[in-house]
C-alpha cells in the first residue's frame, strides 16, 4: 500500500493545478529539471503517462511530500487541459491521481471511500476550489494541521470576502433557482457547508493554520494568512514568448453562466475586435461551441481553443502585444505572468445593460470589483454594445 503523502492537493480544474505547481515553487526547493529535458510545453504529451517515482528532495512541496489528486468535471475541454497539466507536473516530479468523482450515482460515494485514508492522514490540505460541493464534504474528514487555498480565479475574492462575513460559501453568480426541489437540496446540504466554512473561519483558535495562496488583491481576515502568487515556476520554466504586432481577445464564460446576455456579448466582442484590429480570440474553457461558432462567423476572429491555462499560452506564444479581456482572472493574472514581456493587458468593462434579468443581485458589483482592482492593466470603458442582429 503506497503510504499517504504530507501534503495533498484537491484540485478540480487545470487553472487550480496550475497553481498548486506555483505554491510548490513558492514554498521550496523547485525539483530538478530531467536530464535532456527542455521547458518546451510542446514536448508534454496530450495523453499523460506516469513516468516513475516521484523524486525524493525533502523540500515542504518537493515531490517527496505532495500528491495531487484530480477529481475531473466531466466536460471534455477541462478534462483535456487537465491531463495536460497532469503531465506537466508529472515531469515536475510530484505524483499525480486522476479520480473520478462524478458522472454516475455511485462515483462520489467510491472516490470518499478511495481517498478517506489520504485525506485523514495529510498532514496539510491543499483545495483549488472552497466552493465545490464535494471539496466541502471532503473537508469534514479532515485532521490536517494546515489548509491551504489556491487560486480558481475570480472566485477566491468571493471566498475571502464571504468567510470575512461568516456568509455561507456560495458563488457569486448563483441567484437561487431549482424550485422547490432545489431549496430542499441546499437545506440538506446546509450542515455540510457550514462545517466547511468553520474550517477555515475558527481554523487559528483550534491551532489550524490556513493559508491562501492568491494573485488576487484580497485582505486576508483574521486567522487566514496570505502568500502571492507571482507565478514564479511559469516564468521560470516558460518564454519569454515571442511577440506578435496584433491584438489578442480573451473570452470569458460569462454568457454559459446566465450572467450577460449573448447578443449583447457577441455584439461588444465585434465592437472590441473592430477598435482594436484583434485577429485571435483565446476562448474560455466553458464557452459553448455554438456560441464560438456564432462569434467567429460574426467578427471574422480566429477562434483558437487553448489546452493549457492561458497563462502557460502566453509565455509559450506567440502573443499579441496588447491582450484584452473583460473582467476576468486573467486581468489579475497576466500582469504577473507576462512581467518584464512589454505585453499590455487591458480589460473591458461590462456595461450593466449587457446583464441578463437571471444575473444575482451582486454581478454588477463583484464584475466592477474584478476589473477596478486589477493591477498593472489598462482599463477600457464599456460602450454600448448594440444587439447584434
Amino acid at each position: 500500500m503506497t503510504p499517504s503523502a504530507a501534503t495533498l492537493a484537491l484540485i478540480e480544474s487545470p487553472v487550480q493545478l496550475l497553481n498548486v505547481l506555483e505554491w510548490a515553487h513558492a514554498h521550496g526547493p523547485a525539483a530538478p529539471a530531467d536530464a535532456g529535458r527542455g521547458p518546451l510545453l510542446d514536448a508534454v504529451p496530450r495523453q499523460p503517462s506516469y513516468h516513475g517515482a516521484p523524486r525524493e528532495t525533502g523540500a515542504a512541496g518537493g515531490p517527496a511530500s505532495l500528491r495531487i489528486v484530480v477529481l475531473p468535471p466531466t466536460d471534455p475541454m477541462s478534462r483535456g487541459q487537465l491531463r495536460r497539466m497532469a503531465g506537466l507536473a508529472r515531469d515536475e516530479g510530484y505524483e499525480v491521481r486522476w479520480q473520478e468523482a462524478r458522472g454516475g450515482r455511485l462515483a462520489p460515494l467510491k472516490a470518499l471511500a478511495a481517498l478517506l485514508r489520504d485525506v485523514r492522514a495529510a498532514r496539510r490540505v491543499i483545495v483549488g476550489d472552497p466552493f465545490s460541493r464535494y471539496v466541502q464534504l471532503l473537508l469534514t474528514l479532515v485532521r490536517a494541521e494546515e489548509l491551504v487555498v489556491v487560486d480558481d480565479g475570480t472566485a477566491t475574492m468571493e471566498f475571502i470576502d464571504r468567510t470575512a462575513r461568516g456568509e455561507r460559501l456560495v458563488r457569486w453568480h448563483r441567484a437561487g433557482g431549482g424550485g422547490l426541489p432545489g431549496r430542499i437540496r441546499e437545506l440538506a446540504y446546509a450542515p455540510v457547508s457550514s462545517a466547511a466554512r468553520r474550517r477555515f473561519t475558527s481554523a487559528a483558535g483550534r491551532g489550524r493554520r490556513v493559508e491562501v495562496f492568491t494573485s488576487m488583491p484580497v485582505t486576508a481576515p483574521p486567522g487566514m494568512e496570505l502568500r502571492l502568487n507571482d507565478f514564479g515556476w511559469a516564468r521560470a520554466r516558460f518564454g519569454p514568448p515571442r511577440l506578435t504586432k496584433g491584438t489578442d481577445l480573451v473570452g470569458t464564460s460569462l454568457v454559459e453562466t446566465g450572467v450577460v446576455d449573448p447578443a449583447r456579448y457577441l455584439a461588444a466582442v465585434r465592437a472590441l475586435a473592430h477598435e482594436h484590429g484583434a485577429t485571435r480570440y483565446f476562448a474560455h474553457r466553458r464557452e459553448s461551441p455554438e456560441k464560438l461558432r456564432a462569434l467567429s462567423e460574426a467578427t471574422g476572429l480566429e477562434i483558437v481553443r487553448p489546452d493549457l491555462p492561458l497563462e502557460l499560452i502566453a509565455r509559450r506564444g506567440p502573443v499579441g502585444r496588447t491582450v484584452v479581456s473583460f473582467p476576468s482572472t486573467v486581468v489579475h493574472t497576466l500582469p504577473y505572468a507576462l512581467a518584464g514581456t512589454g505585453v499590455t493587458v487591458a480589460v473591458r468593462e461590462i456595461d450593466p445593460a449587457w446583464l441578463t434579468e437571471n444575473a444575482s443581485p451582486r454581478a454588477r458589483g463583484f464584475l466592477a470589483g474584478v476589473a477596478d482592482t486589477a493591477r498593472d492593466v489598462r482599463r477600457l470603458p464599456a460602450q454600448a454594445a448594440h444587439t447584434a442582429r
